[in-house]
């Protein structure tokens, strides 16, 4: 299997491959300069530059089994991981983009980062204490954590609007998997798809207009990777969803925020044999 990083760019439909390497990587985010990409690899944090398109390592310190779940503040200073190194499961960190020693966030695990609010002061993510994993968030200087989720089968990728009032996340209910919204608090809740689609890792556009999302064929069990999915945008008010992409994928490849600043282009993942 080869990893393939790939740029869309939603005005023209064109695909630029960036990298291509036999070593599986996973969940580009795209800095906020605009100059590069970062990517997970093997349990190792990655920078890749748009001009050299070379993999360069970040110092992650102890955190040296993180999985496809990290991000960047929306000053572009710091990054978020999620590490199953210390604590056994995943923990969420944060640490300087260009590396240093990670400080934990949070006290329980499993927990798994998804989204950092507008302002920078919280994080969203999911966790499971004793029941189904739920939305959690949490300020980012760690302290308690809030529940804002409570009657779903299982919630993953929580991300808020770059107006900082909705957090997006898919969500299953009576076997079906949707995408929904709702305010930061957790109230509002309000469904935002209804097919028959098994629909993951909805990203609002950077000027709030869209909503990214990965849609896996019907019957799907989980987030695999390996499958025949569809990268699909919907208008951010709700509606039908535009087909982008036909890709060999799942797993690893927009489980993260992935928009480029400028909101024309996002970054992704594909798979091959």
């Amino acid at each position: 299997m080869r990893s393939e990083l790939c740029l869309f760019d939603i005005t023209t439909n064109a695909v630029t491959p960036v990298l291509e390497t036999s070593q599986l990587i996973e969940a580009p985010n795209w800095t906020q300069d605009g100059k590069a990409l970062i990517i997970n690899g093997d349990g190792l944090i990655y920078r890749v530059d748009l001009e050299t398109r070379v993999p360069v390592q970040i110092d992650t310190g102890f955190a040296t089994a993180c999985n496809n779940d990290h991000g960047i503040s929306p000053d572009g200073t710091q990054l978020v991981i999620s590490d199953g190194r210390r604590m056994g499961s995943s923990t969420i960190y944060i640490l300087p983009i260009t590396g240093g020693v990670p400080r934990q966030v949070t006290e329980k695990s499993p927990s798994y980062w998804h989204g950092w609010s507008p302002d920078g002061r919280h994080l969203a993510y999911v966790a499971k204490r004793g029941g189904n994993y739920q939305v959690f968030t949490i300020a980012v200087e760690g302290g308690p954590e809030q529940q804002i989720t409570d009657d779903f089968s299982h919630c993953d990728g929580p991300d808020y609007t770059p107006d900082g009032k909705w957090i997006w996340f898919n969500g299953e209910k009576g076997g079906s998997v949707q995408l929904w919204r709702m305010h930061p608090d957790g109230t509002n809740l309000q469904q935002m798809t209804s097919d028959e689609r098994v629909n993951w890792f909805p990203h609002p556009s950077p000027d709030g207009k869209h909503v990214l999302y990965l849609a896996y064929e019907n019957g799907t069990n989980g987030h695999p990777r390996d499958k025949d999915v569809q990268l699909r945008l919907m208008p951010a008010g709700g509606g039908a969803p535009r087909v982008l992409l036909d890709l060999f994928g799942g797993q690893g490849s927009i489980n993260v925020p992935c928009w480029a600043p400028d909101g024309r282009r996002f970054a992704f993942m594909r798979y091959h044999a």
